[in-house]
């Protein structure tokens, strides 16, 4: 699969080329710094799969007015981040396999032009799913530590604002990405960003679970069954610790493929690891093809609906 521009630096950084020459031996005695060589299909494939999933998702959401709570908002805005991310595969395949075969003639600008639109999505994409995991756990964290006051302190006024903000964060933040994508720096912020929410949804689900342990070891002293506010709260801990751990598989050799472009651009390992890059823009596809299906079977009112919704289109 070929890539747009900054894209293709995030690949393999530019001064990378230096060292592929001495490198060049170590690549050939070794079969795994070959790379993976992936279809245009599977890309298109699950581009569409996951465009399709998280159409539904919003489509149940938006249908069922028992879902439309602060909680399900943040659920919604992740699977609108997770269709932008099909959206921009799909339309990167589309838009270079056109060009290849000649059906799309374009003037130089207008490429570049388009390259910076499509490539600012996927940034964007990635941005505000990150946000978005964050804002969730954060939501979830309010359910279950003060129940009591959830309503006053989640309103409906702020959550719109949180979602207004995370956007427009998100697309600020992409432009100065594609902007500035050759710069060290904006890497490192990228990297950060990133660290600074895995830590704040790791720190946030372990007090949840020490609360969920004690919370069961009252119930089987006192023989007395959850409620259901409490065990419903617990139940999308789990399920939003499984998107987590989901999120950094998927996303984890991503961002280890951009802390090696800033430590070891041209380091025989490093370079190695480059030629899979193709194979981590898979699992963060992936990501968005398996975010609905938790949805699906973890939420039982969510699962109800999108059956009403496939039965209604069919």
């Amino acid at each position: 699969m070929s890539t747009l521009a900054p894209l293709r630096l995030l690949r393999e950084p530019s001064n990378a080329s230096e060292g592929n020459q001495s490198n060049a031996t170590v690549g050939a005695s070794g079969g795994w710094c070959q790379g993976l060589d992936i279809p245009n299909e599977l890309f298109l494939a699950l581009g569409l799969v996951s465009l399709v999933e998280n159409l539904l998702v919003v489509a149940a959401i938006l249908k069922n007015r028992n879902l439309h709570s602060p909680t399900y908002y943040f659920i919604c805005c992740l699977a609108v981040s997770d269709m932008l991310v099909s959206i921009s595969n799909l339309a990167e395949m589309l838009f270079m396999l056109l060009l290849e075969h000649g059906v799309l003639v374009m003037r130089p600008s207008i490429v570049r032009h388009m390259d910076s639109v499509i490539d600012m999505l996927i940034c964007s994409s990635v941005v505000s799913s990150l946000s978005f995991l964050g804002v969730i756990a954060v939501d979830r964290y309010i359910t279950i530590f003060y129940a009591l006051r959830y309503h006053s302190i989640m309103t409906l006024q702020r959550a719109v604002v949180t979602m207004a903000s995370v956007w427009l964060a998100s697309t600020v933040s992409s432009t100065v990405l594609i902007t500035y994508f050759r710069s060290n720096t904006i890497l490192l912020c990228l990297i950060g960003f990133f660290l600074f929410m895995l830590v704040l949804m790791l720190v946030l689900y372990i007090h949840m679970f020490a609360l969920a342990r004690h919370h069961l070891h009252s119930i089987s002293s006192q023989q007395k069954p959850p409620t259901a506010h409490r065990g419903g709260s617990l139940k999308g801990a789990v399920t939003l610790t499984i998107l987590l751990g989901i999120f950094f598989i998927c996303w984890g050799p991503f961002f280890f493929h951009l802390i090696l472009i800033v430590t070891c651009p041209t380091n025989p390992f490093c370079t190695c690891f480059f030629s899979y890059f193709n194979l981590f823009l898979i699992l963060i596809i992936c990501n968005s093809v398996i975010d609905p299906l938790i949805y699906a079977f973890r939420s039982q009112e969510l699962r109800r609906t999108l059956r009403e919704v496939v039965t209604c289109s069919c």
